[in-house]
C-alpha cells in the first residue's frame, strides 16, 4: 500500500474529513498553516521556514486570544443572568 505525503495539498477532497484541517479551518490560519507544511516539504529542515512558522504562530495567538475573550465575555453574561 502506498503511503501519501502529508504535506501533499492536491488531495483537497480527502483532507476535508481531517480534524486538524477542520479546526485549523475555523482560525482563519489554514492558509498559513498550508505555507508551513508546504515549506517543511520543499526544505526538510524546520530551520528553514522559520518565518512561516512565526506567522503562522502570531495567527493562532490572535485567535486563541479572541476565542479566550469571547468565552469570558459570555461566562459573565451566564454569570450576571437573572436565574
Amino acid at each position: 500500500m502506498a503511503s501519501t505525503s502529508p504535506h501533499d495539498r492536491s488531495r483537497r477532497d480527502e483532507d476535508e474529513d481531517d480534524p486538524v484541517d477542520r479546526m485549523i479551518s475555523r482560525t482563519g490560519c489554514a492558509e498559513l498553516h498550508y505555507a508551513v507544511q508546504e515549506c517543511m516539504a520543499e526544505h526538510q529542515d524546520w530551520r528553514a521556514c522559520q518565518n512561516q512558522v512565526q506567522t503562522f504562530k502570531n495567527c493562532m495567538m490572535t485567535f486563541q486570544n479572541a476565542r479566550r475573550e469571547q468565552l469570558r465575555k459570555q461566562q459573565q453574561t451566564t454569570e450576571s443572568a437573572p436565574s
